[in-house]
């Protein structure tokens, strides 16, 4: 086969930084699998070690055309496009339940490992290390941290929620609280409503003492059988 249809001469070398994508990817994506994060170790594997194949397709995949009279590459065009297409998937991976966001952290890890192996792939494995290293700091040294703030808040955390009455949710709502490690000290209903449906609707603030991530809480407790919302704080929600 003639030489001219390959790009370079060293393509076992470029091989280095995808498998450096790839062992940081596998790190970061097994820590999201071990939290039970929509996208866990194969979606972060998968990201990371694309966005660095692109970035050394960026570099080297047109040396060739180089030696060619009055052509111009611009190696930073692909990469550009990998930011581009990272939005895609992060935003499918975000979805709101009334005022509850939930995935927004997983989103921005895998924005975090396209960017980890775009550094590999550009030849910057220094800061390919660095950033890993980082996303660990961030997503196993903050959280610890987050709790202790929030112990010292002045008011304490409330959940409203709004469920079908008659039904048994509020007992499974309270067994969730408690199963995530909060303790339930009051239970104020905000109002009893009628639905068009005929059945009862209750809406009730919780009170709550404990650690964990409110935003968290209201998430999972809105996906329970019969609740019709749950939101943090006092203010009144239009339903």
């Amino acid at each position: 086969m003639p030489p001219a249809l390959w790009s370079t001469d060293n393509q076992y070398s470029v091989l280095l930084p995808a498998l450096l994508a790839l062992v940081l990817s596998i790190l970061i994506g097994l820590e999201r699998e071990a939290g039970g994060k929509s996208a866990g170790l194969r979606t972060h594997t998968l990201v990371g070690l694309g966005s660095a194949v692109l970035m050394l397709v960026s570099k080297y995949g047109f040396a060739d055309l180089l030696l060619v009279e009055r052509i111009s590459v611009d190696p930073a065009r692909i990469a550009a496009q990998i930011v581009s297409g990272i939005g895609f998937i992060g935003g499918g991976l975000i979805f709101v339940r009334k005022d509850a966001v939930r995935g927004l952290t997983t989103a921005a890890t895998v924005w975090l490992v396209a960017a980890v192996g775009m550094a590999c792939g550009a030849g910057l494995p220094v800061l390919a290390v660095a950033t890993t290293i980082g996303h660990f700091v961030v997503t196993r040294g903050l959280p610890p941290l987050a709790r202790l703030t929030a112990r010292r808040r002045k008011d304490p955390p409330v959940l409203r929620v709004g469920y079908a009455t008659g039904q048994g949710v509020l007992r499974t709502v309270l067994a969730t609280c408690t199963d995530r490690g909060w303790m339930v000290r009051g239970v104020e209903i905000d109002r009893e409503d009628r639905e068009d449906s005929g059945g009862r609707y209750t809406a009730v603030a919780l009170q709550l003492d404990g650690r964990g991530d409110l935003t968290d809480l209201a998430g999972e407790v809105s996906e329970l059988p019969g609740v019709r919302f749950a939101a943090t704080g006092r203010e009144p929600l239009d339903e």
